[in-house]
């Protein structure tokens, strides 16, 4: 399974760009992304420099954001067991996002030359 980087981990956690896509989130999906930033903000509660650059990015600085990704590249590199908590959370996340933007979506299953029609109805699915 393929590693998910800092910068995509910081981006789950503290980026803005997902209050557009509210409305198709769930309250399982904002209590993944809750414990995420809590565990990020709890790794760096004696680090001011990295608590100042939360804040920002907590407030959108893109900036901010990109130094958050700095430090979490930086511990997940120390702390082997870190970095696998935050990435199977933000593996979690990932897969109920994809999840949700493709509810009411339309799959076209071709086999043997007969098309056949499915609609995407369900959220949930194993995650992987």
């Amino acid at each position: 399974m393929e590693a998910i980087t800092a910068s995509a981990i910081a981006t789950l956690a503290f980026t803005k760009a997902f209050e557009k896509s509210i409305e198709k989130f769930t309250e399982a999906t904002w209590n993944k992304i809750d414990a995420l930033r809590k565990k990020i903000w709890l790794k760096f509660g004696k680090n001011q420099a990295a608590q100042n650059a939360l804040t920002a990015a907590d407030t959108g600085s893109g900036e901010d954001l990109d130094l958050v990704a700095q430090y979490l590249e930086q511990e997940m590199e120390w702390d082997k067991n870190f970095a696998q908590e935050v990435q199977t959370i933000a593996r979690e996340i990932q897969q109920e996002i994809n999840i949700a933007q493709m509810h009411g979506e339309n799959v076209l299953i071709v086999n043997n030359v007969k098309g056949e029609q499915n609609n995407v109805t369900g959220y949930n699915a194993p995650v992987i």
